[in-house]
């Protein structure tokens, strides 16, 4: 069997393209599992923790309430 240059080459250039489609693979998968693991703590966030937004508007419900009892209570002190 005779050594041939271009089958030496083409043998190279061979596995040159099949390790560099190997690399590509293993990125691709690696940015796709972190795609997924970000997806899932954005959900979990989601579950576990309320925005500025929600905690105003709840902390502004409690005020509203603490306002109408205050002004109830001074009420009934002015009759007493």
């Amino acid at each position: 069997m005779e050594f041939d240059m271009d089958t030496a080459w083409s043998g190279l250039l061979t596995a040159l393209i099949g390790g560099l489609a190997w690399f590509l693979k293993s990125r691709s998968d690696e940015i796709d599992r972190v795609q997924i693991l970000l997806n899932r703590t954005r959900e979990e966030m989601a579950k576990e923790y309320v925005t500025k937004a929600d905690v105003h508007a709840d902390i502004n419900r409690v005020i509203d309430r603490i306002d109408t009892l205050d002004a109830k209570l001074d009420r009934l002190m002015e009759r007493k």
